[in-house]
């Protein structure tokens, strides 16, 4: 089979490796119908995550169709049209026995090493470092996909499979972010970072009834689309994110912000990039939190944080004093995908929301090494790219 690979920081091919093949019962064998780059693959592409090897097979959000199931799968069969939780589930452990799926204690084998990091490790992710279990991801033609009774959900035939795709990640990914803290009617919302999870947020904090919604960001293509969703918007490259934000609400300030940006993120300030930059550089700080530092200071007191965008290791300059001060909430995490999936299915069966309206490039595999540059490089034009393998 053909499949997307890591070479190194900066660069991905497409190589030719071998099939995939059942190895445990309850594996299931999938033909991959589309694959699309999130914006954490970025992260790996740039080099912040460590434990990428040459020839890892990348992608975390795909769908397809079943060519070959294990003998303990019952809850679908050869032929079925499913998605594919990003992260990896056993089940039966305590976390996932309450939704927790991403905390799952049994698919990461690579456990040890994110406890010598965080003191303990979530679950296995495909495609994503042998930091998380080294499973080979779905910017391929075939993938394996493990404890599929867990994570495989079944498609209605009469959906496109561009209006489900995103179930797989980005769009449990924005919901998670608002609904984590406590986002609903009566709210003030505000979303820093209008890439795709922030689409997601922001339509998200719409649904749950959020009173308004701001949406912060550099890029004016990224800013339109949220203004189509019914946020309104501030272009970050031309207004301070503070003071706006305290004209707009009458000086009440947002009570829900959401930092859908993460771990690579620039800020307004010239000296806090290079600031960041510098101490990235010399690996004094792993990740940039302009983002996060601007979030919890344009909180109002006795409001919440979330935090969907990817963090990996440390950050400098943490004003833990204004989260203490203002009495402030913070919850960050990876999405429990699966926990997500079916009740947001109903939504897009009802017409609610259409996810697809964020792809703007398509292709096959053969394109993926240039998406991945054109994403990294023309935030303004390019917001989600999908392949047909």
């Amino acid at each position: 089979m053909r499949a997307i690979t890591f070479h190194g920081t900066g660069k991905v091919q497409v190589d030719t490796h071998d099939d995939p093949t059942i190895k445990d019962p309850g594996d299931v064998i999938l033909r991959v119908t589309r694959t699309a780059i999130c914006g954490s693959d970025l992260h790996l592409y740039d080099g912040f995550v460590p434990e990428m090897r040459k020839g890892d097979i990348l992608g975390h959000e795909f769908m397809g169709e079943i060519v070959a199931a294990g003998p303990q799968v019952t809850r679908h069969k050869v032929g079925d049209r499913v998605l594919v939780p990003f992260n990896i589930a056993c089940g039966h452990c305590d976390f996932c026995r309450v939704d927790a799926f991403s905390l799952c204690d049994n698919t990461n084998p690579d456990h040890e090493k994110v406890e010598a990091l965080y003191g303990q490790s979530g679950g296995g992710m495909f495609g994503y470092s042998h930091l998380f279990g080294g499973y080979a991801g779905g910017q391929a033609e075939l993938v394996r996909v493990p404890f599929a009774d867990v994570g495989l959900l079944a498609v209605p035939e009469a959906l496109d499979d561009d209006k489900v795709l995103f179930l797989t990640d980005i769009f449990p990914t924005g919901y998670q972010a608002v609904e984590q803290i406590g986002t609903g009617p009566g709210d003030l919302v505000a979303v820093w970072g209008c890439g795709p999870v922030g689409q997601f947020a922001i339509r998200s904090a719409l649904m749950l009834g959020a009173e308004r919604v701001f949406a912060l960001d550099f890029e004016a293509g990224r800013l339109a689309l949220a203004r189509e969703a019914g946020a309104e918007t501030i272009d970050l490259s031309t207004e301070d994110s503070y003071d706006r934000l305290m004209e707009l609400t009458g000086g009440k300030l947002p009570n829900r912000c959401v930092d859908a940006v993460g771990m690579e993120a620039h800020g307004a300030s010239v000296i806090g990039n290079v600031y960041d930059k510098v101490k990235t550089a010399l690996m004094l700080e792993t990740d940039r939190p302009n983002a996060l530092r601007d979030a919890i200071l344009c909180c109002r007191k006795g409001g919440a944080v979330s935090i969907p965008g990817v963090y990996a290791g440390m950050v400098d300059k943490f004003p833990i004093g204004a989260a203490f001060g203002k009495g402030l909430m913070l919850r960050g995490g990876q999405t429990h995908t699966r926990a997500y999936m079916d009740r947001l299915l109903k939504r897009i069966v009802a017409g609610e929301i259409d996810p697809s309206v964020i792809i703007t490039h398509r292709g096959t595999l053969d394109d993926g090494p240039g998406f991945y540059d054109l994403f990294r490089n023309n935030r303004t034009d390019c917001f989600k790219c999908v392949m047909t393998p």
